[in-house]
């Protein structure tokens, strides 16, 4: 009787045995070292890296091996900065009127997995309607196909500022939005809208630090934020243990972000060289966003595609992102990789990376940028950005050696997110 008790539990045992996955893998990019290792295998177990192995080994019968042979694998890439809930298009300045929650939630769906596929397995979304923080929950639940998301929720502003969500409407509709629409004016207004934001579920802080290109106002680089402000939003935000980050365009509101100790400066477009030299004293990281330079610069020259006052902040602005940017790296200022894709196409990610080669960059310390350093300040050093034992299973495959061709990186064939497969060309 007790052996024949014991043959269902064996069965249900051999059952519930986990599959392990061997990637045979080509060639190996070590970020940390800088080096390209050959003839590997990568096992994976649930949702880890059990083991990298010398030579392309095999599992047991129940195992699975993945032929990349011909492929160069790499972490998983981490873009810093993008906007899930939306692209750009025409239509833009009027979805907001005619757009439901559900719409916005089913369009993010695409935009999410077209990111995951472009081998982006984790993302810092800074800034949307709030329909961000469910999305994050569906792709976290295993409900909707996306990368990992850490999300902003909706972005701080001021007044008028460029996250204020009433710019450009009739007066009859402005109303008078406050700390919980993310309109703040005051250093009470700041860490009331912080923790609303903790309330709401976000993970990170993202302030309008500077006007910006495409709301429906004036200035694209005017302060917008008293150093008091920012500073409560930055004391708050520390004590609910979350990340802050500054749109700015403009040197002044960059270098008052700095100071009161924002931690991610956003493009930083026109930021004149002794606020690189104070970004590099205080330790503060500039994600450059060059692909959302381009793109505004390319969406001026399309007659009717942009409002004027906005077309006209693109092509002053836009062009100069990758001159700047050399100039940043050129003098250490720390980089994080983002690419502000929503301005630009959700899915063309990767084309930042040759963005960051062609302004001087070396292929190696870009992709340090989206893999080490942004798992680092994601709080996630020893979980993220590396292929090694113990790690989440995040893995990409290109055909390429990217450190003697980047345009290889624009061009995923393999993701896999947690140990599972999403795309395997």
């Amino acid at each position: 009787m007790k052996n024949f008790l014991l043959l269902p539990a064996l069965l249900i045992g051999s059952i519930l045995m986990a599959q392990d996955t061997y990637l045979h893998c080509g060639k190996i990019v070590d970020v940390q070292s800088g080096k390209t290792l050959s003839e590997k295998t990568i096992v994976v177990s649930g949702k880890s890296i059990k083991s990298i192995q010398n030579g392309y080994q095999v599992g047991g019968a129940e195992d699975k091996v993945v032929d990349l042979k011909d492929k160069t694998v790499l972490p998983g890439f981490i873009d810093m900065h993008v906007h899930i809930e939306g692209e750009s298009s025409p239509s833009r300045y009027l979805d907001r009127f005619t757009k439901n929650d559900a719409d916005v939630a089913f369009q993010s769906t695409v935009y999410a997995k077209r990111t995951l596929l472009a081998g982006f397995t984790t993302v810092r979304d800074l800034g949307g309607s709030g329909v961000n923080i469910a999305l994050r929950k569906a792709i976290a639940k295993g409900l909707v196909v996306g990368p990992r998301i850490f999300t902003a929720g909706k972005a701080i502003g001021t007044t008028g500022g460029h996250a204020d969500p009433t710019n450009g409407m009739k007066i009859s509709l402005m109303g008078d939005p406050g700390p919980k629409e993310g309109v703040v004016n005051s250093a009470e207004d700041a860490r009331k809208a912080v923790r609303q934001r903790y309330k709401d579920g976000a993970d990170v802080i993202k302030i309008t630090a500077t006007g910006g290109v495409l709301s429906v106002a004036k200035s694209g680089q005017n302060p917008q934020f008293t150093i008091e402000e920012i500073e409560a939003i930055v004391e708050t935000a520390k004590d609910y243990g979350m990340l802050t980050a500054a749109h700015a365009h403009g040197d002044e509101g960059m270098r008052r972000a700095i100071k009161a100790g924002i931690k991610t400066i956003e493009h930083g477009t026109l930021m004149k060289e002794p606020t690189m030299d104070l970004m590099v004293k205080h330790n503060t990281y500039l994600v450059p966003t060059i692909s959302a330079g381009k793109a505004a610069a390319q969406m001026a020259e399309i007659p009717g595609f942009l409002p004027p006052i906005v077309a006209k902040k693109a092509r002053e602005i836009g062009p100069v992102s990758e001159k700047n940017f050399k100039k940043a790296y050129e003098k250490g200022v720390p980089i994080a990789f983002g690419t502000d894709a929503g301005v630009s196409p959700h899915g063309d990610n990767g084309k930042e990376f040759t963005y960051m080669h062609e302004a001087g960059m070396p292929v190696i310390d870009a992709l340090r940028s989206a893999t080490i350093t942004n798992a680092e300040l994601l709080g996630m050093k020893n979980e993220l950005g590396q292929l090694k034992k113990g790690f989440i299973a995040d893995i990409v495959a290109v055909d390429d050696n990217p450190l003697k061709n980047v345009k290889t990186l624009e061009i995923v064939n393999f993701v896999m997110k947690e140990g599972k497969i999403y795309k395997s060309e």
